[in-house]
């Protein structure tokens, strides 16, 4: 998440909780305000922090906007094959043991990032062609796995998805213009 975004949702929670605070002008119970309860005075009125929600909400759809013409941009250049081994590669120190109970995110986040280099794979200005065994070793992994990503057919499969996983690191590593 960006920080524009994460500037944004923060202000958009900082003004939503002001609004929520603005109505409240004494502690009320149902024999109404306790006599030791002080008044204290809403410091902004509801039309003030309406309009920093509805500034909020504009400043986060306009920078998603901006994060996925990058994303689209990313996918297309050169740098997006680099980017998405790079995740690949985070993962090769990573194992479980399926049947342990400690393979549904590994398993998975091996997936994900073989899935993501697929794509970028496909995307990248070289063509498909040039990328012709990767591929060929993700289409067969995704005919085994059958579209079911559940953490038990992962596990069935655990030597298909870390074996495809490390076949690509090793031709990567054969073809370093492609990731460098």
């Amino acid at each position: 998440m960006s920080v524009r975004v994460r500037m944004s949702t923060a202000a958009l929670t900082v003004a939503a909780a002001l609004v929520a605070l603005a109505g409240c002008t004494a502690a009320d119970t149902s024999q109404g305000p306790g006599g030791d309860v002080p008044y204290v005075a809403p410091s902004v009125d509801a039309s003030a922090a309406a309009d920093a929600i509805t500034k909020a909400e504009a400043d986060a759809k306009a920078s998603g906007a901006a994060a996925t013409a990058d994303a689209g941009a990313k996918l297309n250049g050169p740098e997006a094959v680099r980017d998405a081994f790079a995740g690949v590669q985070a993962t090769l120190d990573e194992t479980c043991t399926p049947g342990a109970g400690d393979c549904g995110y590994f398993l998975g986040r091996v997936y994900e990032e073989l899935t993501s280099l697929d794509k970028a794979m496909k995307a990248d200005s070289a063509g498909p062609a040039h990328f012709q065994e990767p591929l060929g070793r993700l289409s067969t992994l995704r005919t085994k796995l059958g579209g079911d990503t559940s953490t038990a057919n992962l596990e069935k499969h655990f030597k298909d998805l870390v074996g495809t996983r490390d076949r690509i690191n090793t031709w990567m590593q054969g073809h370093p213009e492609d990731y460098r």
